[in-house]
């Protein structure tokens, strides 16, 4: 149960991070945390494409707001809104 409270928190934080990097509005607050989490993944792959890793907090933090800038650069893409 503790996972899935620091998962939340550091997807909330890496979505708020990746919505202030990309200078979009963000996707709300559960819309963040879906984008922190689902970054992490996308992150933690592109790093070990890349031969890199990451670890503790700040690692995962960094990994995850990686991923959702990657993540929401691709969904404003599809959606047709730009990052102004």
């Amino acid at each position: 149960m503790e996972y899935l409270v620091w998962w939340l928190i550091i997807g909330g934080l890496a979505g708020f991070f990746a919505g202030q990097l990309t200078k979009g509005r963000g996707f709300g607050v559960l819309g963040n945390i879906v984008m922190g989490i689902v970054g992490g993944f996308i992150g933690g792959f592109l790093l070990s494409l890349l031969g890199l890793a990451a670890y503790g907090l700040v690692g995962s933090l960094i990994t995850a707001t990686l991923g959702a800038v990657v993540l929401i650069l691709i969904v404003n893409s599809f959606a047709g809104r730009t990052a102004e």
